[in-house]
């Protein structure tokens, strides 16, 4: 099959644009929108810490492993695997990640619609003087309405299609230099906001500060599950992004800034959130219905909540576009390598299979309501389940695995180094955490994910 040669293959200007944009990537609805509600459901602060140690024996080595394996093969994750293990079934894992990628974007543009719609209403006014019954009928009529969320879905879309229709340094990295610091910024406002509310060390503690009595078994799967999807690993997306990154940058460092600033995020979202709903009296362990129907009755009892609410309903949807352009990328960068097809016409081409599949599962909750496809499950939970339960997983696990047995840690530790010639430390434990306890821990919550999702 035809490549494209890597002396034509675009790189990120620097280490930075890389790290922006992996953040970008990772920093997506997970952070923003499923994190605060996980810690909610879990007990808060004791979620916290698990999650944090999660984040290091599981999130950290996948992540580490996918990025080198695209830098050191300059390719997209099947001709990473093809490259280091030619004439082995290996490279099947990078049509796991392609499939993976396409479905999340599928029902991911849905509620980066929503995120889109919620923003509008923020700036026109409509959370003004809202109620929670009021937050809740509203959210409902919208969802169930058969047409607006599927044009809100297309907008959506539609940003995350021109964004990588200008490439790589124009399109992905412009827009993550710019938006990943507006984020923060958008971020730090409304934890200062949330902090400085009368009552809100409530919320502080019950984020911050363990308690024990709230830890069960699924806490901790959990919060391997979430430390597993916040860090944007298993989809293929960063070794895409690997890809792009110059031999002569060290990889280590990069990654610890991408798992440290992303973690950060996801700890603001949740201070910007809890110290909020508990200084007005709301309950924490709303679920997902947290953002889309508690937050805009708090907000509506803010001081200057109307300035506060499209703050973040436009910082969810950054997080939203910037998931979603890695999402894109890791299609068009096979169909560029393996197929020589032109990005503009790949951008159309997954963009279009993209929204036809968009489609019914935003039509799930209204017209296509009664429609299963997994068990009980509707379209959207049914894709939902597929990607994040089954596909996700299983890829990181082979990721590991090739890295583990087949590739060998400390060649790709090796490979990790940058010009400067540094490298990790402490290789003997890195080969134990990759080759052992990393499997063994993305095999549990595939377990977990599985039992839970099926009883």
């Amino acid at each position: 099959m035809a490549s494209i040669s890597n002396e034509s293959r675009e790189q990120w200007s620097g280490k930075m644009g890389f790290i922006l944009a992996s953040i970008g990537s990772a920093v997506g609805l997970g952070s923003i929108w499923r994190f605060p509600f996980v810690t909610g459901d879990n007990g808060g602060g004791a979620f916290v810490l698990i999650y944090l140690l999660s984040i290091l024996l599981l999130g950290l080595p996948v992540l580490l492993s996918e990025i080198v394996l695209g830098r050191s093969s300059q390719k997209n994750p099947i001709g990473a695997y093809r490259h280091h293990a030619p004439g082995t079934p290996w490279f099947l894992s990078g049509y796991i990640g392609i499939v993976a990628t396409v479905i999340i974007l599928a029902f991911y543009s849905s509620i980066g619609g929503w995120t889109l719609a919620y923003s509008l209403d923020a700036i026109t006014g409509t959370f003004g003087s809202i109620t929670i019954d009021e937050a809740e009928a509203r959210f409902g009529s919208f969802i169930v309405n058969p047409w607006s969320p599927v044009i809100w879905q297309a907008a959506f879309l539609g940003l995350t299609m021109a964004v990588c229709l200008f490439g790589l340094q124009k399109g992905i990295e412009r827009t993550n230099k710019f938006l990943m610091p507006l984020l923060g910024i958008m971020l730090m406002i409304l934890v200062v906001r949330a902090v400085t509310l009368p009552g809100a060390m409530e919320g502080v503690r019950f984020l911050l500060f363990p308690d024990w009595s709230q830890v069960s078994w699924t806490t901790f799967f959990e919060a391997l599950g979430m430390a597993f999807f916040s860090l944007s690993v298993g989809a293929g997306t960063m070794i895409t992004y690997g890809s792009y990154l110059s031999k002569k940058e060290s990889i280590p460092g990069a990654v610890g800034n991408v798992v440290l600033f992303s973690t950060l995020v996801s700890l603001a979202a949740g201070l910007a959130i809890f110290p909020a709903v508990f200084s007005l009296g709301y309950e924490p362990n709303a679920g997902p219905p947290l953002v889309f129907i508690t937050l805009p009755a708090v907000f509506a009892q803010l001081p200057a909540g109307d300035l506060f609410a499209i703050l973040f309903f436009f910082l969810l949807s950054v997080a939203a576009l910037t998931s979603a352009i890695s999402l894109l990328e890791v299609p068009l960068r096979y169909l560029e390598d393996e197929h020589r097809l032109a990005r503009r016409k790949g951008t159309w081409f997954v963009g279009g299979i993209v929204f036809l599949l968009g489609v019914p599962a935003t039509l799930s909750f209204s017209s296509l309501a009664d429609i299963h496809l997994i068990g009980d499950l509707p379209i959207f939970d049914s894709m939902d389940f597929v990607a994040s339960n089954i596909l996700l997983p299983l890829s990181g696990l082979i990721v590991v695995l090739f890295v583990g047995w087949k590739w060998g840690v400390r060649l790709m530790l090796s490979e990790a180094k940058g010009s400067d010639d540094k490298g990790m430390p402490a290789k003997a434990l890195w080969s134990l955490i990759i080759r052992w306890v990393t499997p063994l821990l993305i095999m549990a919550v595939f377990l977990f994910q599985i039992i839970n999702s099926i009883r």
